[in-house]
């Protein structure tokens, strides 16, 4: 005789799994997430370092006024303000309450010129300054990872264009080169990448000789994530301030060449101004309302982005001890 048992079916709730959720691993998620928490902070706590630095301070407001007229242009002033035929004013006219900067050789309002020519110019600084410094970064980072006979051959070409004039080296390109704007911004870029790639070069030996670099090597790293995981994100302060540095020598650069006939006659920028200036013998006629709104323009954003070059520089390397 079999017995049945009688017992209800008695089954064991299922649940989350035994143990501390928290000892769980990470999802991807969060850990994109801390890793965006931690640029924040890292992010805010720059800033709280560079408020303190009056100069950087100063030099960024001019920046930030400068960046707001250039954004504006197109609606402030408007593209016909470059315009011979419609010229609202008489011929080289002195500043007055209509035309507070005076006016050209062919009646156009040097103030509406001086605010267009700005967006002409801060565009080829940022782009030639980029240029170069992308230029020396590359060639900083694999001279110093590789080392050998190809850092000997790479360093003796940076030291030959160390040695030659980067002004000469930009005016030969500009004249062998088409007249333009791209022009401008290769033949600036590619003279202008010696310094960065030498600074660079020197951080890049600094950091590869730490043991977390050796460790890596040995865990089987190549080249390739040596040197974007470990050395450019060790090296990008240098590059930042390099940037920052790099836009005011280029926005002189470009003034040069505009002054000297090497840029673009279809567009208006501060060392064209300066250039129909001279054309125009304001120097010998004494109209100086022409030459020094756009002279005082290039110092002042040339300032300015020394000023927060320098800020830049002091905040992300304290050793430096610059002034405040």
């Amino acid at each position: 005789m079999t017995t049945e048992s009688t017992a209800p079916d008695e089954r064991v709730p299922e649940g989350p799994p035994l143990g501390d959720e928290k000892s769980a691993p990470p999802r991807l998620g969060s850990a994109r997430a801390l890793a965006w928490r931690r640029r924040r902070q890292s992010a805010a706590r720059f800033w709280r370092e560079y408020r303190r630095h009056r100069a950087g301070l100063a030099g960024l407001g001019l920046l930030l006024l400068f960046a707001a007229v250039a954004l504006t242009a197109p609606w402030t002033v408007g593209s016909d303000v470059q315009s011979v035929t419609d010229a609202p004013g008489r011929p080289m006219e002195e500043p007055s309450a209509e035309f507070p900067f005076g006016t050209d050789q062919f009646g156009r309002s040097l103030f509406g010129l001086v605010l267009w020519g700005s967006r002409v110019s801060l565009l080829v600084g940022l782009l030639a300054a980029a240029l170069s410094v992308a230029i020396g970064a590359l060639v900083g980072i694999t001279a110093g990872h590789f080392k050998g006979w190809y850092a000997t051959v790479i360093m003796r070409v940076t030291d030959w264009f160390l040695v030659m004039p980067a002004l000469v080296f930009a005016v030969a390109l500009a004249t062998v080169m088409e007249r333009s704007l791209l022009t401008v911004i290769v033949a600036i870029g590619v003279t202008a990448w010696p310094t960065t790639a030498r600074l660079v070069r020197a951080q890049t030996l600094a950091v590869e000789s730490r043991p977390y670099i050796e460790r890596a090597k040995a865990l089987g790293g190549g080249h390739r994530h040596i040197m974007s995981r470990h050395v450019l994100p060790n090296v990008m302060p240098l590059v930042l301030a390099q940037t920052t540095l790099g836009i005011s020598s280029a926005i002189l650069t470009e003034a040069t060449l505009a002054f000297l006939g090497l840029g673009d006659p279809s567009l208006t920028s501060w060392g064209g101004l300066l250039q129909d200036a001279r054309q125009a013998g304001a120097v010998s006629s004494g109209h100086w309302w022409y030459l020094v709104p756009p002279g005082l323009a290039i110092a002042l954003v040339a300032l300015a982005f020394t000023l927060c070059g320098r800020a830049v520089e002091s905040v992300l390397n304290p050793r430096l001890g610059v002034a405040r």
